[in-house]
């Protein structure tokens, strides 16, 4: 038995096709207009039809979008129009004659594409079949700004064999201006989920050239075609290189642990300060240091190139997980990186984490071991570069910068072995997400890799960054492990039942920060 449908459409200043969109789907039960904010005689053509609602509300991206438009709909099958896209009569009798039974099937139907009044089978717009009726309690769009689709994992498709025109574009503006508008939500949704690069642009620029006006034969469509052919490949290399820039922008929060060794804390922050790309901001996580650190970090803050902060609690032992969880609530950079303040950094070390940086991902840095002399000539004279050959150092391929080697080898990981909470990232929202350190843990050790096992468990991945991120640890007396025991049964509880959250975290600081 067939059941009604509900229309969605999405519109801004859609005054141009709106009417023969919604004239064709006079007969449908009910029209969802999801307006975001249209200037023209949009919402004036909509409201002549009776059998449209409509809605306004600001743009979210057009997944998002889509799916709002969804909730407003009455009925459970819902077909997702664009407004400049006009069913054939065909396609309408088929759509409202089918028997919607099975709410695991999802159809679709072959789109026919304009430039101006010509139709269009070249340059990747023929063969054009698109998803678009679907039952809203079984699937849905994805939430993607751009590039949005009907979820099908465990879904049929079906065919159909009604036809829709899609009047793309009438003149060269228009293909400017989706494309800058496409170039940017691209680059906004792939940020620090895909590389880019200029070469990576260019290249993609020309093969997208060459695919769409001889392979995919624009050529044989005039100037429409020609016109076609270049605003793709345009759109291919701007968003391209759109991307590329935002990957260059992370506001990342340093946050450094210390505690009661201001001599190596004073060079760490110098070698902080030098950074070729400086954090927003430099947060000391003090576990309870005497006034003398307090008095180090005050003097310091007022050469800091960055704000420098001081987070201290009260000394009631060895508690790195409340002193990070403290410190980290004060970071309004969306990536922290945390070192121990016996890290002397490298200059481009932060420049290291937000080349490795990905969504999705924590990441381990390495650590360069020093020497007792040269561990006290860097706390004598300051902070400075350290090659491979320099003497005194052990796990020399450790003190190697080479970002193209960084991006081979830096790969992800599995498991915790070799978790060192001296040199790592995390994405602020991973951190909050898990509630952060274990405030649980007294006493040195694990506290940082159960809030790894905590990450991973929540499906955050590893990786492990090479040939970038460097620090030289400076040398120094173990701590004592007299807690090593009751830490490791916390770690294990974790690792056993396959822990995402602890109650004891991070919480408790943000609501107060």
């Amino acid at each position: 038995m067939s059941q009604a449908i509900s229309v969605t459409i999405l519109t801004k200043n859609s005054q141009q096709y709106l009417a023969d969109c919604l004239q064709a789907l006079h007969r449908f039960a009910e029209i969802i207009v999801l307006d975001n904010g249209s200037a023209d005689e949009t919402l004036a053509i909509a409201a002549r039809f009776p059998n449209v609602r409509i809605v306004e509300h600001p743009f979210i991206g057009f997944g998002p979008m889509k799916n709002l438009a969804a909730q407003h709909a009455t009925h459970a099958w819902v077909l997702s129009v664009d407004s400049d896209e006009v069913l054939s009569p065909q396609l309408a009798d088929e759509l409202l004659a089918l028997n919607l039974g099975d709410t695991r099937q999802v159809y679709s139907f072959l789109r026919h594409n304009f430039y101006g009044k010509k139709h269009i089978k070249a340059c990747g717009w023929d063969n054009d079949y698109v998803l678009r009726l679907y039952h809203k309690g079984t699937t849905r769009f994805a939430d993607l700004p751009v590039h949005e689709h009907i979820l099908t994992e465990g879904m049929q498709v079906q065919r159909l064999q009604g036809t829709m025109d899609h009047f793309s574009f009438n003149s060269i503006s228009q293909l400017i201006g989706k494309m800058d508008q496409y170039t940017t939500l691209f680059a906004r949704e792939k940020r620090f989920r895909k590389n880019s690069s200029p070469a990576k642009s260019c290249f993609k620029w020309a093969f997208s050239l060459f695919r769409n006006y001889v392979m995919q034969r624009g050529f044989l469509y005039g100037y429409e075609g020609m016109a076609i052919s270049f605003s793709n490949a345009n759109g291919t290399f701007y968003k391209y290189m759109k991307l590329h820039e935002e990957n260059q922008r992370l506001g990342i929060s340093l946050v450094i642990t210390t505690y009661n060794w201001k001599e190596a804390l004073g060079t760490v922050l110098q070698s902080a300060f030098n950074q070729s790309e400086l954090p927003r901001e430099i947060i000391v996580a003090d576990d309870g240091s005497r006034d003398d650190t307090r008095a180090l970090v005050e003097r310091l803050a007022k050469e800091s190139p960055v704000p420098l902060l001081h987070s201290w609690q009260e000394d009631l032992g060895f508690r790195a997980a409340e002193s990070r969880n403290k410190a980290i609530a004060m970071a309004t950079g969306e990536y922290v990186v945390i070192i121990d303040g016996d890290m002397v950094l490298h200059p481009d070390f932060l420049k290291g984490h937000r080349r490795a940086a990905r969504k999705g991902y924590f990441t381990q840095g390495k650590r360069v071991l020093l020497s007792p002399s040269l561990s006290q000539d860097l706390i004598q004279r300051g902070p400075k570069v350290i090659s491979p050959i320099s003497s005194g150092i052990k796990n020399r391929l450790n003190a190697t910068n080479a970002p193209f080697l960084s991006s081979l080898f830096s790969k992800e990981k599995t498991g915790i072995a070799s978790i060192k909470s001296c040199n790592m990232g995390f994405w602020m929202e991973d951190i909050i997400r898990v509630n952060g350190f274990n405030e649980d843990f007294v006493g040195w050790g694990r506290e940082d890799s159960e809030f790894a096992i905590r990450l991973l468990n929540s499906g955050t991945k590893r990786q492990n960054l090479a040939f970038g991120g460097i620090a030289y640890h400076l040398h120094h007396q173990e701590n004592s492990r007299q807690s090593l025991a009751a830490n490791d049964i916390l770690l294990e509880r974790a690792i056993s039942e396959k822990s995402t959250f602890c109650p004891n975290g991070i919480d408790k600081h943000l609501t107060t920060a």
